[in-house]
């Protein structure tokens, strides 16, 4: 469903598990910091919302979106998360600058989905323009960070029920 039509911080509060002995790595860009750091408090506030110990949540930067898989490839091999959300914020400018970051960022997280035991979520921001970024990140539109949150506790969810 479309952000338009939906506001990404709605979500039923009991729907999402315990994250008290969850492991959580976040990986977030520091271009766009303005829109990224309203990612990474939204999902921040989410996790411990739902019980994420301060102590199992790891944060880290990387300069651009583009460095998102390369930054959560290090922390999945790193042994340390459970689960990987990356935060990164992609504006349109005018040149095909633009393409090229959005498509490397999502094949880049989709084959880590693919290929490794630990669930990477999907926290890229891909905009026309800032306004649409800041409706996303805290607006109009709730904050893109709450709902990879909630995402990164219900798929560690979803690996624990399967293992059972």
């Amino acid at each position: 469903m479309a952000t338009k039509y939906h506001n990404l911080s709605d979500y039923d509060t009991n729907t999402v598990p315990d994250a008290s002995n969850m492991r959580f790595g976040i990986v977030v860009s520091e271009w766009n910091k303005n829109i990224t750091g309203a990612l990474l408090d939204g999902a921040l506030t989410t996790l411990k919302k739902h019980g994420a110990k301060e102590e199992n949540i790891l944060v880290q930067t990387v300069p651009g979106s583009f460095e998102l898989t390369f930054g959560s490839a290090q922390m999945i091999k790193s042994g340390r998360v459970d689960a990987v959300i990356a935060l990164g914020c992609v504006v349109r400018g005018d040149t095909p600058h633009f393409d090229y970051v959005c498509s490397g960022a999502t094949q880049g997280i989709t084959y880590l989905n693919a290929t490794t035991d630990v669930p990477v979520i999907y926290g890229l921001i891909t905009t026309n323009n800032m306004e649409q970024a800041e409706e996303r990140s805290g607006g109009k539109l709730g904050n893109k960070g709450d709902e990879c949150a909630v995402t990164a506790i219900k798929m560690l969810d979803f690996i624990c029920k399967l293992k059972k």
